[in-house]
């Protein structure tokens, strides 16, 4: 029996991970990425959504408010240097329940083939969340275990699993050679001679 050729996936690793964001404290995906991600227009996507609104409750599916939309454009333009959203009539936010509602009002073979790439990209997202948070439980046991002479190492520990805060870089002009300031004294006479 032949081995399986492993399937090529249709979306670039990490395009749909880059696209997930939290809303509402929830991790959703926006109307406009899925329509890119299923190569629709976002008003074809919203259209067969409100044609189909009783499979999209409230926990599927939400419309975002103004202020949202402007939190988010600066977060998706700062982050992804993404264009900002749209203030289009609405824009809705997709949990993970409502994504997979959209593959049976989209019923293209793509919409399934894409919907089970995102299905994947939620599964490792909390994938990898579960781990940072078993590291960090890990951790604190072992802080606990130990006394105080390895506090410093733990902290040293929780400061490289932190985000790396950005920094700005050194503004000014700068000259090889350090020089002393003059003193007034030092100018006059450089002056008069």
């Amino acid at each position: 029996m032949a081995a399986k050729k492993p399937q090529l996936s249709l979306i670039p690793h990490g395009r749909i991970e880059a696209s997930i964001l939290v809303a509402r404290g929830q991790r959703v995906l926006l109307d406009r990425d899925l329509a890119a991600l299923y190569g629709v227009e976002t008003r074809v996507l919203n259209q067969a959504v409100r044609r189909n609104r009783e499979r999209f409750p409230a926990d599927f599916m939400f419309e975002l408010k103004r202020d949202e939309i402007l939190r988010m454009s600066q977060i998706v333009i700062s982050s992804t240097g993404q264009a900002p959203l749209k203030f289009s009539k609405s824009v809705f936010a997709f949990t993970e329940q409502g994504i997979a509602m959209l593959s049976t009002v989209l019923s293209s073979r793509r919409a399934v083939l894409v919907n089970i790439e995102i299905m994947r990209a939620f599964v490792r997202l909390r994938q990898l969340l579960n781990t940072h948070a078993d590291l960090a439980r890990k951790l604190a046991a072992l802080e606990r275990k130990y006394d105080a002479q390895f506090k410093v190492v733990f902290q040293a520990i929780r400061e490289l699993m932190a985000a790396p805060k950005p920094q700005a870089g050194e503004m000014g002009f700068h000259t090889l050679i350090a020089t002393k300031p003059a003193s007034q004294r030092e100018l006059r006479r450089k002056l008069s001679s």
